[in-house]
Order: C-alpha cells, then structure tokens, then sequence
C-alpha cells in the first residue's frame, strides 16, 4: 500500500484537499492529513471547519511516496509561509514524488522545483511559475512532479495520482465508483 500526506492550512481549498483525500483513500491509499497550522483544527476558504489526521510535524515521512499541496488562496499562502512545508517538497522532490493543484503550484516553482519542466496551475497564478513551461492543461506530469490546474481538476488529478500510486486497476475502480469516465 501507498502512502500519501497532504498538508492543510487554514484557507485551502476543501474541495482540492478532500477529494484527493477521498479518491486516494478509495484506491487503497493510506493518505495523512497533516496540519501546518500547528493545532488539528482547520479553518478552509469557505469557512468550513476540518481536522487534521496530526500535524505535519508529527508524521513519518520515511514511509511517505508522495507529498500532497491543495490550493486555495490564502491556504496556497500559508502553505508557502512554512519553512517545513517548502523543506518536505524539496526532499521529495530528489526521490519522490510531489503534487500540488491550483494555486500551490508555485510553491513548487518558488523552490525553483518546476525550472525547466512542464506544469499546470490556475490562471491568476501563471505569473508567479517563472521558469516553467506552462501547459494550460488540467493536469500535468513532468517526472516526479504533478500539477493541477484548479478545483474543476480535482477528479482527473487525484485519479492521476491514483494512478501513479495504485496502477491503472485502481483507477478503474475508483472511476466506475463515483461514475466518472476514463
């Protein structure tokens, strides 16, 4: 089984953040909700109260495949405010795998982690991906590295990531569970 942590930060967009959570959890997945904020409670952009599975601090990433960024305005800007966070993507970025959606993107380019490679991010934020080649697509994979474009990419990146993580039978599952054609 794979193992995925995604980070929260208050201000994420919910619907990024949980439908990874939920289509990774359905493919086998084990998925961590790991806080930035320092407490498990989270307070999305739509006023949503969420918790956190631990804080991010707290979790094994030896046994991680891949670290998760959801979007979200000011989510994508406290994630960005996190020495931790940007140092998680760094390391797996070297060996593995690293994924973000939306606005979150250009954590990963900021890193200078998309320099020269293919990537995806929300309109509004084409700006902020200096030395990647942007692809307008909603979702995006240059190696190691995979890009969402916004909330109505959600399906189609989380199923990439399935993808990657559990293989193509558990895609098929997943698909045919939620009625979504591949």
């Amino acid at each position: 089984m794979s193992k995925a942590v995604i980070f929260f930060a208050d201000g994420l967009e919910e619907c990024e953040g949980l439908l990874v959570v939920d289509l990774l959890r359905r493919a086998g997945t084990e998925v961590i909700i790991a806080s930035v904020t320092g407490q498990r409670d989270i307070l999305s952009s739509h006023g949503i109260c969420l918790q956190a599975d631990v804080l991010a601090e707290d979790v094994d990433y030896d046994s991680a495949d891949i670290v998760i960024l959801p979007g979200g305005l000011k989510g994508t800007e406290n994630l960005s405010k996190s020495s931790f966070v940007r140092k998680k993507c760094m390391e797996f970025a070297a060996n593995k795998k690293v994924a973000a959606i939306c606005a979150a993107p250009s954590i990963l380019a900021s890193l200078g982690l998309l320099d020269g490679k293919c990537a995806t991010v929300h309109p509004s934020f084409e700006d902020k991906m200096p030395g990647a080649h942007l692809t307008h697509a909603p979702v995006t994979v240059d190696g190691n590295i995979t890009t969402g474009q916004a909330l109505g990419a959600a399906i189609p990146f989380a199923l990439e990531l399935v993808l990657q993580l559990e293989g193509e039978e558990a895609v098929k599952k997943v698909s045919r569970g939620i009625c979504f054609p591949v």
